[in-house]
């Protein structure tokens, strides 16, 4: 965060160009000397403006000196910042401790806050000579260019999404009882007091004042900084007295303390005399306008949910490339629920599209909108129409590779929508008649832009995507006010940054930086899904195909409950025989490298469509299952049916197949081999091998029965023939089917993994 600019009193005031010329280098700067010598300066200042360095040194009784000291004062002391002092320590290192205005000692301060906003403020105060030196639950020290001053802390008014300010109540050094206000010019400017109302020395001016103050922030919305209006007010003895009944009787209460603040606060927080504005910089991380573009051409969603004014939204929706010049806005800021309705009513009717107006054909699961897709007139259209089923397929397979933006989002004239609608509006769309409609506009659109919102309306539009379709929603955010949006997300993700840590204690992931969910979702996310969607399904098919072959031997049994296969084996069989090559695989196995995964990021689309895991897959997995426990029974049984063969011998060839099947089939599913996946792959079935050995050696009198069973059929040549026969058999159609499905209809990860190894 960075200050930027200050309006005070109708002038506005900017930070040096020169970066040279800091609050530590103006030689025109007020010192901060205290009367004991003491010399208090902050750790991170900003650039001055000579122009407001000259009104400091003007004299107290003029109309705007007073006014600045009043701006100045509200910035230092209308937060919950706390002062560090840092001092080197007799060992060479630095220390960190609360600062405290006795200290005689020259003193490098440190702001530590819960938002790096108040942060920015409190630096930029100290900067023009109101240093924050200390901060108790009783008072606050300011040194006021050189002059320490004590402030008598009587109450704060903390700020909430109702109110969207913050105030203080302090008696100075002089006697006066004063607030002190800072919030969202939406909730202050509507508690300026006009010039007959008030009888304060600046409230002739307060009309001028309030048209100046509303053009600077209109001038730094559109440069896209963050803004905040500032406010005082001097308070009679007997608004005093009322306010203290009032705030006494909220602290008392147990059951309604927060509405009673909140009306505490309302006694005190109108009639204010305009101040001025701030304008603070919120300066984007390294990497995001890429990221955000790297996840529209995964067609991945963006939606903004901010508490921003609508300029801002907008300035920084463009520097971070979420919006684009050719994007038609959307904008609705309706004041009552009327309004609303006719507005996203006529924006629906004006640019989102007809349901069904394009002609679109399905194969493999997949949609292709020629008209949307493909450049060109119709009659180009035609032209591939007519072309061979095939070519056609492996063309959008190529183009979804190179260009996968979302076609979802278009308007009638093929333009792409973005929806930005203000908190105002949304509080009268989010209600049940409305959120239906706002839901079909806002998802025919490419980007939607929230601002002003409060938190919990950032919660009622996930929650609202989540109730009206199925999609996934992911959630990211830095501060206090995205928890409840990040909680109500499938999936949460916390920035750790000056924010502080709330949303990633709230969280299930978190990280350094926006840019690294690139790497989360592009990389872990499609490879995490596909090994997921993978491993349910062949978990599914692993245990299945054994139960069937049991379930045929009961059938030529008459449901005998002598087994063919020992109960050890059946026990093994997950816990030895099967399961390290599944616990293997499930954590190595990938099917794309990162490089590829971040080349193209329209392969995400492959979770979106989904290609890993449906119930198509499932169905044709459990067909192939049956097919294979057919394999596995009738191949032995035709081969020894007239042999005078034992149950437990032809159980020695069923468990053994079974294993070298599964396994097999596991490894022609692999896509990323190491040596660890042979070892676990082979080694399995040679650990099979050797604890059947070691079953068919014991001789208690349970195991007696199939003692030196698999020496005596492993003997024979029919034994390796029909363990041969059973796994070329069995795993001959999945072959053919894969061989033809990546040939002749190849997804388009397919067609990346081609390229990968045609690389090398």
């Amino acid at each position: 965060m960075e200050f930027r600019f200050a309006s005070i009193f109708g002038e506005n005031y900017e930070s040096a160009d020169d970066p040279e010329e800091t609050f530590a280098s103006h030689e025109n700067e007020p010192t901060t000397e205290s009367t004991v010598g003491v010399s208090w300066k902050p750790k991170a200042g900003v650039k001055v403006d000579r122009r407001l360095v000259q009104v400091l040194k003007e004299s107290t009784s003029s109309l705007q000196r007073s006014m600045v000291h009043d701006y100045l004062l509200t910035l230092a002391a209308c937060n919950t910042v706390v002062p560090t002092r840092i001092k080197l320590t007799s060992s060479g290192n630095l220390e960190m401790e609360v600062a405290n205005a006795a200290d005689d000692e020259i003193q490098l301060v440190e702001y530590q806050g819960e938002s790096p906003d108040e942060q920015a403020l409190v630096a930029a105060a100290a900067s023009y000579g109101y240093t924050l030196v200390e901060r108790t639950s009783d008072y606050i020290v300011i040194d006021v260019l050189g002059q320490r001053m004590t402030f008598e802390l009587l109450g704060i008014h903390e700020f909430d999404s109702i109110r969207k300010c913050m105030s203080l109540i302090v008696k100075c050094p002089n006697g006066q009882v004063k607030v002190l206000v800072k919030g969202a010019d939406s909730a202050v400017l509507k508690k300026i007091a006009l010039s007959e109302k008030t009888t304060h020395i600046a409230g002739e001016r307060q009309a001028q004042v309030l048209l100046d103050t509303q053009m600077h922030l209109g001038m730094y919305s559109n440069q896209g900084l963050r803004t905040l209006v500032v406010g005082v007010r001097e308070l009679s003895d007997s608004e005093f007295t009322n306010w203290q009944r009032l705030y006494a009787k909220a602290n008392a209460s147990v059951s309604e303390r927060a509405t009673l603040l909140q009306e505490a606060a309302q006694a005190v927080e109108n009639d204010l005399i305009l101040l001025g504005a701030t304008g603070i910089e919120d300066k984007l991380q390294d990497g995001v306008p890429e990221t955000i573009s790297t996840l529209r051409d995964a067609r991945i969603k963006v939606w903004v949910l901010t508490g921003d004014k609508q300029e801002t939204a907008i300035s920084i929706g463009f520097s971070c490339a979420l919006l684009t010049p050719d994007m038609q806005q959307i904008i609705i800021n309706a004041s009552d629920k009327q309004q609303c309705h006719d507005a996203i009513k006529a924006a629906k009717e004006a640019y989102v599209q007809v349901e069904n107006r394009y002609w679109t054909f399905r194969a493999s699961g997949r949609i292709y909108d020629f008209e949307t897709e493909l450049p060109g007139s119709p009659e180009k259209v035609t032209e591939l129409s007519t072309r061979p089923f095939l070519q056609r397929m492996k063309l959008e397979s190529f183009r979804s590779i190179n260009s996968s933006r979302a076609d979802s989002g278009r308007s009638r004239h093929d333009r792409l929508l973005a929806l930005i609608i203000d908190g105002n509006s949304l509080a009268h769309a989010l209600d049940k008649d409305l959120e239906q409609e706002l839901f079909d506009l806002a998802t025919a659109c490419q980007v939607v832009i929230c601002c002003r919102v409060a938190p919990l309306q950032k919660a009622g539009i996930v929650s609202l995507v989540k109730r009206k379709s199925k999609e996934m929603t992911l959630a990211i955010g830095d501060g206090a006010n995205d928890v409840s949006m990040i909680q109500m997300a499938d999936v949460g993700v916390g920035l750790s940054g000056q924010e502080g840590r709330q949303a990633v204690l709230a969280s299930d992931f978190a990280m350094g930086q926006f840019r690294f969910l690139q790497r989360l979702l592009l990389i872990h996310g499609h490879l995490n899904y596909r090994r997921l969607g993978y491993m349910v399904l062949y978990n599914f098919y692993r245990n299945a195909v054994l139960v069937m072959l049991l379930f045929w031997y009961t059938l030529y049994t008459a449901f005998s409950t002598s087994p063919a296969i020992t109960q050890w084996s059946l026990v093994l069989y997950t816990v030895i025989y099967t399961s390290v090559p599944t616990i293997v695989v499930a954590i190595m196995d990938r099917n794309l490298s990162p490089q590829t995964l971040l080349k193209y990021p329209g392969l995400y689309k492959s979770g979106q469509q989904n290609e890993s895991y449906s119930r198509l897959l499932f169905w044709l997995t459990m067909l192939d299952t049956l097919w294979q426990s057919l394999v596995l029974f009738y191949v032995p049984y035709l081969t020894f049916r007239h042999s005078t063969i034992d149950t437990w011998s032809i159980g020695s060839i069923w468990i053994i197949s079974v294993v070298i099947l599964v396994n097999l089939h596991l490894a022609m599913d692999v896509e990323h081999y190491t040596w660890i996946t042979h070892l676990a792959i082979w080694g399995s079935i040679v650990a099979t091998y050797i604890c059947l050995i070691a079953l068919d050696l014991l001789t208690d009198d349970d195991s007696l029965v199939y003692y030196g069973t698999i020496f005596n059929i492993a003997g024979t040549a029919s034994y390796w023939l029909d363990i041969f026969l059973i796994i070329v058999i069995a795993l001959l159609p999945r072959f053919v089917v894969k061989l033809v499905k990546q040939k002749f209809w190849p997804s388009d990860v397919d067609i990346a993994r081609e390229e990968e190894i045609l690389k090398g």
